[in-house]
This record gives structure tokens, sequence and C-alpha cells, in this order.
């Protein structure tokens, strides 16, 4: 599969991005270093000026690609979403049994992410840590109506509906399937997190992860 992913553009909206950064070394080298140093110091914290110190370039050839630092990271957070879903429909494609299906695809949604080494610019294990810590801040905004008309939100979305169909596919008499669909979709993230950090409150560990705890919930309500 990993072969067929490297052949794979991540198709993303165009208006969140001036410039297609994927069309040249330096949009490369801004993507491949902005993943970097939101790891290191947290969204918050990060700058165009800092990231310009570390490509070697001008922050003004920075804004030549995203208009602002929202914009970037809504669109490392729409990559990685459409980099989950071609994964999703690749592993789950030729699954014919509906409840082994979707227990598929909770794997992908819900697992620990190695990076890809077939797309050289990003690290995907890295940019996971960044939507487990900072994807809630391309949602929680007070312009999330008006982006999401703009579809910055579409393949996201595209992911937790491919998880509502094969929900209803093992149980259409279940009330509660978009919910439950997004529940997965993000609460994953919640519980990477607290596993990492408030470890008190969740019994995801080492040995349990989340993909464990939403492969036995759906498993109790397909019963």
């Amino acid at each position: 599969m990993d072969a067929i992913l490297s052949n794979i553009s991540i198709a993303i909206n165009e208006k969140l991005y001036v410039k297609n950064p994927e069309t040249s070394t330096l949009g490369k080298k801004i993507i491949e270093n902005s993943i970097l140093i939101i790891d290191e110091i947290g969204f918050d914290n990060f700058t165009f000026k800092k990231l310009g110190e570390r490509i070697g370039s001008n922050e003004s050839s920075i804004y030549r690609y995203f208009e602002n630092k929202h914009k970037l990271l809504l669109y490392l957070s729409s990559w990685y979403w459409g980099w989950i879903e071609y994964k999703l429909v690749f592993a789950t494609n030729n699954i014919l049994i509906p409840i082994d299906r979707l227990k598929k695809a909770i794997t992908i949604v819900t697992e620990k992410i190695e990076d890809d080494y077939a797309t050289t610019h990003i690290n995907e294990n890295i940019l996971n840590k960044i939507i487990i810590a900072e994807f809630t801040k391309t949602l929680l905004t007070k312009e999330v109506d008006e982006e999401n008309k703009e579809g910055f939100f579409l393949v996201y979305k595209r992911v937790i509906n491919r998880l509502i169909e094969m929900i209803v596919a093992i149980n259409q008499e279940y009330p509660f399937a978009k919910s439950l669909a997004s529940s997965i979709v993000e609460g994953a993230l919640h519980q990477h997190f607290l596993k990492d950090h408030l470890k008190t409150i969740t019994n995801c560990n080492e040995t349990i992860s989340p993909t464990d705890f939403y492969i036995d919930l759906v498993e109790r309500i397909a019963k």
C-alpha cells in the first residue's frame, strides 16, 4: 500500500494557500520545517519569522505561499486527513464482512502513525503529533462556520462519513451513527493526548491503545 500511496497527490482546497507549496523546492521546505517547528515549540509560539530563520529565507517569501499561520495549519490538517482517507480506502476496499471492514477503518484512524518514507518532505509521525495537540485550533474559532462553507473541512468530514456508512452497514437500527463516527475520529486524538499527558483519566496506556478502546466499543454496539 505504501508504494501506491507514494504515487498519489493529496488534493488540498486551493483557498488554503496563495501558491501551492508542492510546486517548488521552497514550498516543500516550508511544509517540512513548519511541521518540525510546530512540534518543537507548539503552534501558539510558531511564527513565519521563526520559520524563515530555520529555512534561510525571508519571512515575506513564506507569505507568498500562505496568507497566515492559521491557513498553514488548516493546510497541514487537510493534508493529514487526505492521507488518512487514502489509507482508509485502500485498506478497506476488499474487505467484504461489514464488522471487519469497520474494525480495519477504526484501526487506520486511531492507530499510532509511523512515518511514510515515500513522502520525503512530510514526516507523518510528527504531523500526527501536531494533529493530536493542535487540530482543535482549526475548528474552535469564530470563523469556523464561514470556513466550513468554504470547504476547508471537507476531507475531515469525508473520513467521518466513510465511518458512518460502515457503522450503518453493521447496524441500520443504531440511531447515533454520526455521533459515534465523529467521536471515534476526534476522540482518538483526545485519548492519545491523555495517554501521553494526563494518564490518570484514561484507560489507554502502553498496552491498551485508543484503537483497542474504540474497537471494543463498536463490537458491543454490533452485538
